[in-house]
């Protein structure tokens, strides 16, 4: 699959994630850096945060790896 369209699959899979599969994700990321966010964090930051910040994560472990 090309990059772009790779990308585009990745985005919408996030968006149609709920607060705790979003949560759940952003907990067991596995990429070159840990996210260590506590739940009371989390829980605290609005879903469109919380999906700006996995896709975030997982852009930068693709473009790095």
């Amino acid at each position: 699959m090309p990059p772009l369209e790779k990308l585009e699959q990745t985005a919408n899979t996030i968006a149609s994630l709920d607060r705790n599969e979003l949560n759940r994700r952003i907990k067991g990321f596995k990429g070159r850096f840990r996210l260590d966010f506590t739940d009371a964090y989390l829980n605290n930051l609005s879903v469109d945060r919380l999906k700006h910040i996995l896709l975030a994560a997982l852009i930068n472990t693709r473009a790095c790896g």
